[in-house]
């Protein structure tokens, strides 16, 4: 409940944060937008004038509990076999399946981390797909065993 909470925060105050540019990008073609701390002697953003460009400071930062977990609330983990699921707790950490895996060796990956109860982060469809798509399967497995039932009893 608590963490949940901090995650509602920290959502809050990361829609708050402005986007840092680095002063007179918006100016200059050679002076890119990434940031930069300002250092000139007279610069206003360097002050921090109100006038002045808004600069990162620790106050724009997330709570800590809950700061680098994902929205979900876990704790993310890349995993490129079922050895590094061995030390996971489920209910603590999520798993995100290695992009270099081909797609064998990621179904074996899945299916063991969907046993033990692990949530993936990236399977590639929502977990409303897939339990729509198990039901359409179900179904037009039923419907084969009925159909070869009454062609049996023929």
């Amino acid at each position: 409940m608590e963490q949940k909470r901090l995650i509602e925060l920290r959502k809050k105050i990361s829609e708050k944060r402005p986007s840092f540019r680095r002063v007179e990008s918006w100016r200059y073609v050679r002076v890119k937008d990434s940031w930069r701390k300002a250092r000139g002697i007279d610069s206003r953003t360097r002050i921090k004038s109100k006038s002045g460009v808004k600069s990162p400071s620790i106050g724009y930062r997330g709570p800590k509990k809950v700061r680098g977990l994902h929205p979900s609330g876990y704790e993310e983990v890349r995993v490129h076999s079922i050895n590094d699921l061995i030390d996971l707790n489920n209910k603590k950490h999520a798993i995100k399946v290695s992009s270099k895996l081909g797609a064998k060796k990621r179904i074996s990956v899945v299916d063991y981390a969907q046993s033990r109860g692990f949530k993936v982060l990236n399977l590639g469809i929502s977990q409303r797909e897939l339990d729509s798509l198990e039901a359409v399967l179900e179904s037009s497995i039923d419907d084969i065993e009925d159909d070869d039932l009454l062609e049996e009893e023929d």
